[in-house]
Protein backbone atom coordinates (compact mmCIF):
# COMPACT_ATOMS: atom_id res chain seq x y z
CA UNK A 1 0.00 0.00 0.00
CA UNK A 2 1.39 3.44 -0.85
CA UNK A 3 1.80 6.41 1.91
CA UNK A 4 1.84 9.84 1.44
CA UNK A 5 4.97 12.01 2.46
CA UNK A 6 2.81 12.61 5.61
CA UNK A 7 2.22 9.48 6.49
CA UNK A 8 5.72 8.25 5.87
CA UNK A 9 7.07 10.88 8.41
CA UNK A 10 4.50 10.45 10.65
CA UNK A 11 5.56 6.78 10.80
CA UNK A 12 9.22 7.52 10.66
CA UNK A 13 10.22 7.25 14.61
CA UNK A 14 7.57 3.93 15.03
CA UNK A 15 8.98 0.17 14.41
CA UNK A 16 6.46 -2.30 13.82
CA UNK A 17 6.79 -6.05 15.44
CA UNK A 18 7.94 -7.61 11.51
CA UNK A 19 9.59 -10.52 13.14
CA UNK A 20 5.84 -12.01 14.75
CA UNK A 21 4.23 -10.85 10.90
CA UNK A 22 4.18 -14.75 10.45
CA UNK A 23 2.37 -15.39 13.91
CA UNK A 24 -0.98 -16.68 14.33
CA UNK A 25 -3.50 -13.63 14.91
CA UNK A 26 -0.71 -11.07 13.21
CA UNK A 27 -3.01 -9.73 11.43
CA UNK A 28 -5.32 -8.36 14.07
CA UNK A 29 -2.19 -7.05 16.07
CA UNK A 30 -1.30 -5.16 12.79
CA UNK A 31 -5.08 -3.70 12.37
CA UNK A 32 -4.48 -2.47 15.78
CA UNK A 33 -1.23 -1.45 15.47
CA UNK A 34 -1.85 0.70 12.64
CA UNK A 35 -4.93 2.23 14.38
CA UNK A 36 -3.07 3.19 17.04
CA UNK A 37 -0.64 4.83 15.03
CA UNK A 38 -3.04 6.33 13.23
CA UNK A 39 -4.43 7.91 16.19
CA UNK A 40 -0.65 9.10 17.45
CA UNK A 41 0.31 10.51 14.06
CA UNK A 42 -3.28 12.22 14.29
CA UNK A 43 -2.63 14.00 17.75
CA UNK A 44 1.07 15.05 16.40
CA UNK A 45 -0.70 16.78 13.80
CA UNK A 46 -3.68 18.69 15.34
CA UNK A 47 -0.76 20.06 18.03
CA UNK A 48 -2.04 17.43 20.79
CA UNK A 49 0.39 15.67 22.66
CA UNK A 50 0.18 11.99 22.11
CA UNK A 51 1.06 10.81 25.88
CA UNK A 52 -1.45 13.49 27.61
CA UNK A 53 -4.04 12.43 24.99
CA UNK A 54 -3.57 8.76 25.93
CA UNK A 55 -3.80 8.82 29.38
CA UNK A 56 -6.67 11.13 29.40
CA UNK A 57 -8.61 9.09 26.88
CA UNK A 58 -7.72 5.87 28.77
CA UNK A 59 -8.99 7.51 32.06
CA UNK A 60 -12.02 8.28 30.35
CA UNK A 61 -12.64 5.01 28.21
CA UNK A 62 -13.82 3.83 31.96
CA UNK A 63 -16.65 6.03 32.38
CA UNK A 64 -18.08 6.44 29.03
CA UNK A 65 -20.41 4.10 27.01
CA UNK A 66 -19.31 2.30 23.84
CA UNK A 67 -21.71 4.39 22.05
CA UNK A 68 -20.03 7.65 22.65
CA UNK A 69 -16.58 6.56 22.68
CA UNK A 70 -16.21 8.80 19.24
CA UNK A 71 -16.12 11.58 21.29
CA UNK A 72 -12.83 10.80 22.50
CA UNK A 73 -10.80 11.17 18.87
CA UNK A 74 -8.48 13.91 18.93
Amino acid sequence: MPFNNAAERALAGLRSGASHACSPGADRGEERAAATYSLIATTKLNDIDPSAWLADVLARTVERSALRLHELLP
